[in-house]
């Protein structure tokens, strides 16, 4: 069974319940000042409101809780509303998950970009993303709740969300638990999900990495302003006049990133780098200030 947290979901959460076996998906309402509820209603979801929650609480933790206890499947996804699936993919996750065999497996799925911002912005996004953490050395940085396949058993015996309400980072909170407490979990990708990139979800990313470690945090920021620099290298050479240097210098971005863009889009790839820049420096000082960090409409 499938549980979808969502708030202020109305224009994505169709997509998601449908594209998802019928009579799998429970929609947890997370007090949504929209048609969130009716629209996934529609697409064929059980809905359920979220409880009240206690001040300074984030939400998602509460309403995945709401969801996992009407549950009594063996296995619980628990996916964001801005992603969405091609057939196969849940019998592909748990086949995946019970090879292990695992008790958690936090799932990468393709991502894709909207707009004018998000396809300038989206792709380094991404690409500073894993340049923070090395999921073969270190599976737990990169432990993401966008898209997690859990075991009931292992997930009830650590408390599930019930452990993780407070917690703006409820990921790295779980898998923290489930080190803690030696059970198997890993980080896979595949191409048969996909998730919407906001570029503007990078300052709170910024502030994840930030948490996991102040050195991943500050690692983020030193490779993007390094990348910056590229353009005064660029000017230096143009002043002096260096033509072939410079022509090779005005590559680099693009010959960096190429795997990140999709084609012609890669000349694109300049703009995100200094797009990218303030973002990640709010989400660090955010960090490293304690400041507080608005998300999905509250404040944190």
């Amino acid at each position: 069974m499938v549980v979808i947290p969502a708030r202020n979901e109305e224009a994505r959460i169709a997509r998601a319940v449908g594209s998802l076996p019928h009579d799998t998906v429970i929609v947890v309402d997370d007090h949504s000042e929209d048609a969130t509820a009716e629209a996934a209603r529609k697409a064929g979801a059980g809905v359920l409101p979220a409880p009240t929650l206690s001040p300074g609480m984030p939400g998602k933790s509460n309403a995945c809780l709401a969801g996992a206890r009407v549950l009594t499947s063996r296995w619980i996804l628990f996916a964001d509303a801005d992603t969405w699936y091609e057939p196969g993919f849940l019998e592909s996750a748990i086949a995946a998950a019970g090879a292990g065999p695992l008790d958690f497996l936090s799932i990468y799925l393709r991502p894709e970009y909207r707009g004018v911002s998000g396809h300038i912005l989206g792709p380094t996004a991404v690409a500073l993303y894993f340049c923070g953490a090395n999921p073969r050395r270190d599976p737990a940085a990169l432990f993401n709740g966008q898209c997690l396949l859990v075991r009931r058993q292992a997930y009830e015996f650590i408390g599930g969300h019930a452990a993780v309400l407070t917690n703006l980072f409820e990921d790295l909170k779980l898998v923290a638990l489930a080190q803690r407490h030696r059970l198997k979990f890993a980080v896979a990708r595949t191409g048969l999900g996909h998730v919407r990139i906001n570029p503007r979800d990078f300052e709170r990313n910024a502030h994840r990495f930030t948490e996991v470690s102040p050195w991943i945090g500050a690692l983020l920021l030193i490779a993007a302003f390094f990348c910056a620099l590229w353009l005064a290298a660029l000017a230096w050479l143009l002043i002096e006049r260096q033509w072939l240097a410079a022509a090779a210098c005005g590559l680099v971005p693009m010959l960096l990133l190429l795997q990140w863009y999709r084609g012609l889009r890669v000349l694109l790839a300049p703009l995100g780098i200094f797009g990218m820049l303030p973002i990640l420096a709010r989400g660090f000082v955010a960090a490293v200030t304690g400041r507080a960090v608005e998300w999905k409409g509250r404040v944190i």
